[in-house]
């Protein structure tokens, strides 16, 4: 790491404006988008989580690091598409039916972004049948499934119990999180793992497509 630190820099720092203005900087001097993606923006957004885990940083950090990572991102995105570059996974992401809830939703998803995942996000009060959709339409690798009541924790079960049904379980991985969740009820819904906080999201990811 070494010619754009500075697009590091201003995505570790949340400072969206630079790292727009250094991702056009370092495009427009021909530098390879995915190099600015490996060598840069994902080694900010881990530190990120570090810190989180750390409580060296809290949610306003995470969030503006998040959107300065995307700002940088959306520079970056098409090029690699057109390129054929692959993402390190393909995630649908949603809060499950009867939560409306999403900010936890939403840092895992940016965090997701940041870790060099492709994220479908189906939003809040996702119901069993557009988490399969998504399965079949995206030809998902994970599906990574939100709940912060709960009353709405029984969905999660449902949901995997509706993707066995429909023959799509075994295509995808299943992690979960939330306030009420834990590491028994994810083993209990048979659910392939469970986060504790968005800035782990990232590990149980790219542990998940490894395996």
């Amino acid at each position: 790491m070494s010619e754009w630190t500075k697009l590091y820099d201003a995505v570790l720092n949340g400072d969206a404006d630079t790292a727009r203005s250094v991702t056009d900087e370092a495009l427009a001097a021909g530098t390879d988008p995915q190099t600015l993606v490996n060598d840069y923006m994902i080694p900010a957004m881990d530190e990120v989580g570090r810190r989180f885990e750390a409580n060296d940083f809290f949610v306003p950090e995470l969030l503006i690091a998040a959107r300065a990572m995307k700002g940088a991102l959306g520079k970056i995105r098409p090029l690699l598409t057109a390129s054929g570059v692959k993402p390190k996974g393909r995630v649908v992401l949603g809060t499950v039916k009867g939560d409306l809830h999403d900010i936890g939703k939403n840092l895992v998803a940016a965090m997701l972004e940041g870790g060099g995942f492709e994220v479908i996000d189906l939003g809040v009060d996702v119901s069993a049948e557009k988490f399969i959709e998504a399965i079949r339409d995206e030809s998902a690798d994970i599906v990574a499934m939100s709940a912060l009541l709960t009353t709405t924790m029984p969905s999660m079960k449902n949901t995997i119990e509706a993707l066995n049904e429909a023959g799509v379980r075994g295509n995808v991985k299943i992690m979960i999180g939330g306030a009420p969740i834990t590491r028994e009820y994810a083993e209990e819904i048979g659910a392939d793992s469970y986060g504790d906080s968005a800035a782990t999201a990232v590990g149980i990811a790219r542990k998940l497509v490894a395996s």
